[in-house]
This record gives C-alpha cells, sequence and structure tokens, in this order.
C-alpha cells in the first residue's frame, strides 16, 4: 500500500486543505472511497481519548479486526485502508476546514465545508491513480455530509454509502420537536471538535505515524475562538426552520446518484430518523435502505458490514455484475427482546400496514385497541418531575409493530407553554423494561419523540396520517388551562411484542430516565434538552382523554400474513 500524508488540495476560495491517500501499490486507475471531516485523518481510533470505550467494545466484539489489519490507520468512524486498498480502491481521508492538519474557519455542516468536499471529490476524480468514479463512505458526520454534497451533484460522484447519519438538520439535529438538543452539542463540541482544531496546541491527538501532534503549528487562544463557531450558539440564535437550517439540510430531489442508507433502530435523538428521511427524499432511481440495531460504532466495521459496503461498490465504482441490481429496496432488522430476524420488504411503510389507534385513558391509565367509548377524563402531572404511564394489557399473542409511529394529544398547561417527551416502552410479564443496545444508549427504549406545544402547527404538505411533520416556522403560545390538540412524532421503530408481555407510553415533561441505571446514560443517551426556563416549561401538565378529547397512540401493525 502506499500512503500519502499530507497531500495538498486547493479550494475554489484558495484556501488548501489536506488529505491522506492510501493506494494499492501497482499501477493502474482505481475507484476512490473519500470522507471528509473534523475527527482527524492522522490518530489512531485506539488512541483518541474521547473514543476509547468504543475502541474496546469494538475489539471485544470483533477479536478478528486486528488480524486481518494491522489497525494502524483506522480512524473514529471510518473505513479502515487496509481493507479496500487490498482489493482495488484507493481511499482518500481529508481533514475539513479548521480541523486537524486543515486550517481555516471551524464550522461544522456549513454550506463552505460542503462546497469544499465537492472540491474534493472533483480533485480525486481527475487524478492519474482515479478512475474517476469516486464513493462516499462513513458514520454520522460522515454520513451527513454526504446528503449534503451529494444535492451538489460534483463531477466524479458516482454512489454514497451513509451510515447512520441524520439528514433534516432541524428536526434531527438542533432541535426535536421546537425542543433544543443541547447536551449532546456541548459534549460533541468539547470532546471530538475542539481537540482537533487546527492550532490546537493542547490537543492530546498525535499523528499514529510521526508520534507529532496532529494539529499544526499552535495559535494563540484568542485566534482559535475566532477561527471556530459552536453549533450550540449557532443553533440557540436560530430556533426555528429558517435558512440557517434549510442550506444545511440537502434537496432531497438533487440526490441523483446510487446509494444505500443504513440506519439503526436504536439511534433516536440523532441516528434514527435521518438514513429513513434521506432515502425517501433522494431522488435517485437506484436507492436502498437497511436499517440493523445494537451500538452505533461495532457494526460498521463487521465482516458482514465490510462485505455489504463492498458489494455495492463493486457494482457501482468497478462495474462488477454481482447481482446488487438484483437486492431488495428494503432490508429490516426486525427486533424482538432478546433477537433480531432480517426481512426484505418493497417499500415504506411497510406494505399492508394496518395503522392500529392505541386510546390513552386517563381514568385508569389504560392503553387499549379499538375505539375509544370512555368518558371524559384527566390526569396531570408537575412537568419537570412527574410523568405519565400508560400500559396496555398484556398481548393475547404475538404482534409485530414495524413502522412511523404517531401519537395524537389533548392536552393543557399552567404555564403558556409545553414541552412533551414521549417514551414507547416494551413491559415483559414482571413490568420490567426491556431495553435494546441502541446507538449511543446502551438501555434504549423501543422509541421516543418530542414536541414543544407552541411548535405544533403542522405543515400539510409534508404531513401525513402516521408522520406529523411540524412546520417550526413560528411559536404559538398556549393560553394556560386551554386545552390542545397536538401530533407527536414518534421515531419510527421495529418490535416484536410477545405473548403475555405489555406495551407502555410514558409523556412527561422531561428527558426519559430509566430508573435505577448506573453510567453516564440513563435511556436517553446524551440527547438530553436543558436550559429550559422552568417559569415556562415547568408549570402543570394535562393530558385529556375519551370523549371529545380522544388521545391515542397510532402504531404500525403488521399482519402475518400479507
Amino acid at each position: 500500500m502506499i500512503f500519502e500524508r499530507n497531500v495538498e488540495v486547493p479550494m475554489s476560495d484558495g484556501l488548501t486543505l489536506r488529505a491522506n491517500v492510501y493506494r494499492p501499490d501497482q499501477a493502474g486507475r482505481f475507484p476512490v472511497v473519500m470522507l471528509h471531516g473534523p475527527y482527524g485523518k492522522d490518530t489512531r481510533d485506539a488512541d483518541a481519548p474521547a473514543y476509547q470505550d468504543a475502541w474496546n467494545k469494538l475489539v471485544a466484539g470483533n477479536p478478528e479486526l486486528c488480524k486481518t489489519s494491522s489497525c494502524r490507520f483506522i480512524r473514529w468512524e471510518a473505513p479502515d485502508p487496509e481493507h479496500w486498498v487490498a482489493d482495488g480502491y484507493v481511499v482518500v481521508h481529508a481533514d475539513s476546514r479548521g480541523s486537524n492538519a486543515s486550517p481555516g474557519m471551524l464550522d461544522p455542516f456549513s454550506p463552505r465545508q460542503t462546497e469544499d468536499y465537492a472540491t474534493l471529490i472533483t480533485w480525486a476524480s481527475r487524478q492519474p491513480w482515479s478512475s474517476g468514479k469516486i464513493g462516499l463512505l462513513g458514520i454520522s458526520y460522515y454520513a451527513i455530509n454526504q446528503w449534503q454534497v451529494a444535492a451538489r451533484q460534483p463531477e466524479g460522484l458516482a454512489a454514497i454509502v451513509p451510515w447512520e447519519g441524520a439528514f433534516d438538520h432541524y428536526r434531527d439535529i438542533a432541535y426535536h420537536g421546537g425542543i433544543a438538543s443541547t447536551e449532546f452539542q456541548k459534549i460533541w463540541f468539547a470532546r471530538q471538535i475542539l481537540l482537533n482544531q487546527h492550532g490546537n496546541g493542547e490537543t492530546p491527538y498525535v499523528d499514529a505515524i510521526s508520534g507529532q501532534k496532529t494539529t499544526g503549528e499552535p495559535l494563540p487562544q484568542h485566534v482559535l475562538e475566532a477561527n471556530r463557531i459552536a453549533p450550540t450558539e449557532a443553533h440557540r440564535r436560530q430556533p426555528f426552520d429558517t435558512a440557517f437550517y434549510r442550506e444545511r439540510t440537502p434537496i432531497g430531489a438533487r440526490i441523483q446518484v446510487p446509494l444505500l442508507s443504513v440506519g439503526n433502530w436504536g439511534g433516536q435523538g440523532l441516528h434514527g430518523r435521518g438514513n429513513i428521511e434521506g432515502y425517501l427524499a433522494a431522488g435517485s432511481r437506484q436507492k436502498w435502505l437497511r436499517i440493523h440495531t445494537g451500538d452505533h460504532h461495532a457494526p460498521f466495521y463487521a465482516p458482514e458490514s465490510v462485505a455489504l459496503q463492498k458489494r455495492f461498490f463493486d457494482f457501482f465504482l468497478k462495474g462488477e455484475k454481482n447481482g446488487w441490481d438484483d437486492e431488495p429496496p428494503i432490508q429490516l432488522a426486525i427486533r424482538r427482546p432478546d433477537s433480531i430476524a432480517w426481512r426484505s420488504e418493497t417499500e415504506w411503510p411497510l406494505p399492508g400496514t394496518q395503522w392500529q389507534r392505541f386510546y390513552l385513558n386517563a381514568e385508569d391509565t389504560s392503553l387499549a385497541p379499538g375505539r375509544s367509548g370512555a368518558p371524559a377524563a384527566e390526569r396531570s402531572y408537575p412537568a419537570m418531575s412527574g410523568a405519565q404511564t400508560f400500559r396496555t394489557a398484556p398481548f393475547s399473542e404475538e404482534a409485530e409493530f414495524t413502522g412511523p409511529v404517531k401519537l395524537k394529544l389533548w392536552v393543557r398547561s399552567s404555564t403558556a407553554d409545553m414541552d412533551i417527551f414521549a417514551t414507547l416502552r416494551l413491559l415483559d410479564p414482571e413490568g420490567r423494561d426491556v431495553t435494546f443496545d441502541g446507538a449511543s444508549e446502551p438501555h434504549a427504549p423501543v422509541s421516543q419523540g418530542w414536541l414543544r406545544v407552541s411548535h405544533r402547527a403542522l405543515d400539510p404538505a409534508h404531513s401525513t396520517e402516521y408522520r406529523p411533520y411540524h412546520a417550526h416556522l413560528a411559536s404559538e403560545a398556549m393560553v394556560p388551562d386551554r386545552l390542545y390538540e397536538v401530533d407527536v412524532e414518534i421515531w419510527a421503530t421495529s418490535i416484536v411484542v410477545p405473548k403475555d408481555f405489555r406495551l407502555a407510553l410514558t409523556v412527561q415533561g422531561s428527558d426519559w430516565a430509566q430508573p435505577g441505571l448506573d453510567g453516564p446514560f440513563h435511556g436517553s443517551g446524551p440527547f438530553l434538552h436543558a436550559d429550559r426556563d422552568d417559569v415556562v416549561y415547568g408549570g402543570v401538565n394535562t393530558i385529556a382523554t375519551g370523549e371529545g378529547q380522544e388521545s391515542y397512540l397510532l402504531l404500525p401493525l403488521i399482519p402475518r400474513q400479507r
């Protein structure tokens, strides 16, 4: 393998970015697998302080990983060049503007960075070692910016594999139902981005080859501060879905290249919704959706996943007739409490879905299918410290629910606004929560949804009966103690409820936390919502049910025979 370090690539404004190029040690032109981002192209995944736990989990679950590779070149959320070069690919890993070895303004996901990415793709397509066909591959950040740059339609881009990313920068990343997603943004920027800012002389990151710091010559603190834009602060100044987010959220119809979108049922808060939304929005004629479960990092490197990635790129970048075009458009891991089963599908939502309403009853806190018929009733709880849970009866037979989920509520608040945190849970016959190893939460519930009631206005052009789409263009204050009808989007999910198990719906005014959990996460991972005004959001919330105010959970029942 030929390894070229810090190859300089000029951008359209004259700034130079730096990239590492890994290519076969032989003459010829090869397809290129590329990624571009702020996590650093030079520090081993195993050596980066922020990723130690994830690395340990990865190698424990995949003990063959470092037997088939030296693992010297594995970077956070990036493909292993050794595995790809050996199969006739070039790998290009570029530091984005303002990070690691690339100077400039550090502004994650900005239009400037997307333009840089397009320039890098075209540059790579014109190199003497390139076949002219570029594929994009990577997790999270390296997936999100694939959607962005694909909409630019740069010369040379031939296929993309966005693996557990996000698509809509307002709804998936910055605000959940209009509630600012603050804590992950703070942690992420401090632990993963600032440490790797170009010019940060205090970085703990070192080059895996030279042992030297990776971020270039140290810059004064005031220069570092002037050279970056913190997402949390930028989002705080932009509480509605206006131009700031729209220039970061791609126009799906402009994405025309073949794509394989890979999501995670356990990705609530960042990595669940976007892969489905991107798949549906993309104008590509050749597109596939695959949704797995498990943690965020390890599945990407599993032998079967690497084989999947290569088979896709072999077809579209090398032109191999390997039967990929016969693959079903959708493959889903159907979850059970203790296992999964893969199943092929043709459409989303799934053909034959029966949309089943489970009605909330405030009188006895039940959650039951069929017509409500119950008299009007209400349940109240203190917004910041309380919750209200509704439970089904034990299921008399196994039932599968796979697809989008909606919660219809009638609510009132003692204040001028109200935040709704809705958690869909699975309970075993003894009433204990069944949780799942999620993307960033080892004890994830079945799914979650959020809504700030002042953001209740729907966009009718994008809403469906099963998936509400809120406009988020203005705030409409509540009149205290007046009843309001609202629709809450709960992120799509898959769960087979066994006989004698129950479903539970918990509605509260703060983030879901599973009682009794040790460790840093307690059910919602790092995707928490802080910095809320107690005066506005700390009142008494009320859920109304029954005649004239029917609240219900709309679930996608998948019949056994379709």
